[in-house]
């Protein structure tokens, strides 16, 4: 976007370098600055800014309200005032240059950057406030307007039978007292009708011009302007006014939508950021002067929302959006505010609260109401959400500093697995600066593929030799060494850079056992995970299917995991995408089998090769007989349906011949090995 281009009008040096810099730091441009009013008016007359900021108290024979005037009245460019001080006086002087802001000097880049970014936006609704009016106002001159004739001296008026029709009345309706207009009138805006026509009929203003409400014959108020001008004697007496009465309720109506539709979301309807950050702000004020009247703000964000519009489209993500937006506003008060910030990122303002167990209480309920089932389409969603809360404390003076600790609780929730809310504390803010940092270096990891792949052997207890092998990523960074998925995984599925680690994965695995396969091991396999977003790849078969080809391995070489809660998403895709892997001949595999919903109907349903029971069953071998006899079962369950058993996560001898003894097929583990390098395995291999 082309930069906002400042003009400086400041007559001390130094305060105008500093101005320079912070405004240049922020992003604007600085097209020129002036020392006087004269000059001021005369440079920007020329360049044009987008906004001017003028120091109150500028030198010079043109003061900085006449040069604030010119500016605004000539050349439609918005002036903010900058001072040292915010004295009575001073702010009622900017109210008279009708200033668009006020800065006090020395500069804070933020409220530098907010004050600029509220005058342009206020500038630029003005503009289109004033535009609405003028087009307007032609039209009004083609119109048919009513037009009324008041004699002052006899105080009866004429109203034209256009006037009357406007009132919905027929032309003997309606006699010519002064009381047919002005007890019509809505009672709110009496006065200021009053106050209008006293002030011109006093010559203190040029002619009569208001809006206000009146009455229609069907009871409903309609929004009219009426214009009229009196008619003087020669002592400058008035005795007689005339004028009009236009019919401007769509225009009203069409201000209050424009006004609504600024600060509101147009899919939910929820106030947007805008308007939340406003009402927070004046919240925080209104604390001031009741220190302890205690309030809250809660940040949500929606679980793996990303995979409803991937798999679903954006038609339906658009409906769970306004489904949320309802259950939200139903666990709620009347005082308290819910805002959709963003996509699916929402945002609530609990007015008031005696102590943090209420905001507990809410976001419980939110959760609960949150999971109660929704269909989208034909598939069962059971939406859940991680929830921040910041609770309001002192050092708060700026609304968008409560919204950002709780967006950074958000975070925490949301990396300890969703569905569940946790209160900001200070570490929280350094945890959110990290992971803004950990973002930037992954997009970097992404370009530089800066991975390195493990691979853990899977032995078949049959021949007691290593069959496959998992496929495993790492992350060499250049400064913290290698990491290991838990700490980089989960930002990566937020990011999105899932999907090009995951096809650099699937590349590197499959070139590698083509290696080994090449190398006295014909029938030897890799098994690489899937995660949630490469899964809902409409592309996926093609780009497994292409990999193949470029890497040369056989599609029997290749198995690829994906974990239940995946697989149940949406079942009919799902299924589709298992049918045309296996086609390709790619067998797949459930994965941590046990831990989810453990359905038999899906097992029977998708066309999997392959069980993997989760770890979590294996370490409780010999300690837990309940599930000796889960494993047991599960193990006679996959036999019955055809499906091969690995057991993940051996480490124990008494594990290995537990499953040996159940005629389990294949296993890894600890006790066979660690995930090894590339290069490890092929030893492990040949020995």
């Amino acid at each position: 976007m082309q930069k906002e281009r400042i003009f400086i009008a400041e007559d001390d040096t130094q305060a105008a370098s500093d101005l320079f810099a912070i405004l240049e730091d922020l992003g604007y441009k600085v097209v020129g600055s002036a020392i006087s009013g004269e000059s001021t008016v005369q440079m920007v007359g020329e360049l044009k800014p987008d906004l001017v900021l003028l120091e109150i108290r500028l030198k010079g024979k043109m003061d900085s309200i006449v040069a604030a005037k010119q500016i605004h009245d000539n050349m439609d460019i918005p002036v903010v005032f900058i001072s040292t001080q915010a004295d009575t006086m001073t702010l009622q002087t900017a109210m008279l240059a009708q200033a668009y802001g006020f800065v006090l000097k020395p500069f804070n880049a933020g409220e530098l950057k907010s004050d600029i970014t509220m005058a342009l936006f206020k500038h630029s609704m003005n503009r289109k406030l004033r535009e609405s009016e003028e087009r307007y106002a032609l039209a009004v001159r083609a119109a048919n307007d009513g037009i009324w004739d008041w004699n002052l001296q006899t105080n009866e008026i004429y109203y034209s039978i256009r006037w009357k029709e406007m009132l919905g009345f027929k032309d003997d309706q309606i006699s010519n007292g002064t009381d047919e207009w002005f007890n019509r009138i809505h009672t709110d805006d009496q006065r200021i009708v009053q106050a209008n026509l006293v002030s011109h009929l006093k010559g203190t203003s040029s002619h009569f011009e208001c809006e206000y409400r009146i009455k229609h014959a069907t009871g409903k108020y309609l929004w009219v302007l009426s214009c009229g001008m009196a008619v003087r004697d020669a002592r400058n007496t008035p005795y007689r006014m005339a004028g009009s009465q236009s019919d401007i309720t769509s225009r009203k109506i069409a201000e209050l939508r424009l006004a609504h539709d600024a600060v509101h979301d147009p899919l939910t309807g929820l106030p947007n950021r805008v308007l939340f950050l406003d009402r927070l702000q004046n919240r925080l004020e209104r604390i001031k002067r009741n220190p302890s009247d205690l309030f809250a703000v809660m940040f949500l964000d929606l679980d793996r929302f990303k995979v409803v519009n991937d798999s679903l489209g954006h038609g339906v993500g658009d409906q769970l959006l306004i489904t949320i937006a309802n259950r939200l506003m139903h666990c709620i008060r009347n005082e308290d505010t819910v805002s959709r910030l963003s996509g699916d990122e929402f945002a609530i303002l609990l007015n008031s609260i005696p102590d943090i167990n209420e905001a507990l209480q809410i976001a419980n309920r939110i959760k609960a109401q949150l999971k109660t089932t929704t269909m989208l389409g034909a598939v069962e969603r059971f939406p859940t959400a991680s929830i921040g809360i910041a609770l309001f404390s002192e050092k708060y003076t700026k609304a968008d500093e409560l919204l950002r600790d709780a967006d950074a609780a958000m975070y925490v929730a949301k990396a300890q697995g969703g569905n569940q809310y946790r209160i900001f504390d200070a570490t929280m803010h350094t945890n959110a600066v990290e992971l803004i940092r950990l973002e930037a270096e992954l997009k970097r990891a992404v370009e530089r593929e800066e991975w390195v792949i493990h691979y853990q052997p899977i032995v078949s207890l049959t021949t007691n030799k290593a069959v496959g092998a998992e496929a495993l990523v790492r992350w060499n960074h250049p400064h913290r060494g290698l990491l290991y998925p838990k700490d980089f995984i989960h930002v990566a599925e937020e990011t999105g850079a899932i999907i090009p680690i995951g096809e650099h994965v699937l590349r590197s695995a499959c070139a590698q056992a083509k290696i080994w396969r090449n190398s006295r091991h014909p029938d030897f396999w890799v098994s690489i995970n899937l995660s949630a977003r490469q899964f809902q790849d409409i592309e996926l078969t093609k780009k497994v299917a292409s990999i193949l080809s470029v890497t040369g391995l056989d599609s029997n070489g290749l198995h690829l995991e994906i974990t239940e809660n995946v697989a149940i998403l949406d079942m009919e895709y799902t299924n589709n995408l298992l049918t045309e892997l296996d086609r390709l001949g790619v067998q797949t595999s459930l994965d941590d089998f046990g831990t989810g919903y453990s359905s038999l109907s899906y097992l029977k349903q998708f066309p999997l090769k392959i069980l993997k029971i989760d770890q979590s069953f294996i370490r409780d071998i010999q300690t837990n007989k309940k599930n000796e006899s889960l494993i047991m079962a599960i193990i006679a369950m996959a036999r019955s349906i055809g499906l091969e058993v690995v057991a993940e996560g051996v480490e124990k001898g008494e594990q290995l011949e537990f499953l040996r003894n159940q005629l389990c097929d294949n296993v890894q583990g600890y006790l066979l090995s660690h995930p090894v390098s590339a290069s490890d395995m092929t030893r492990l291999l040949e020995d």
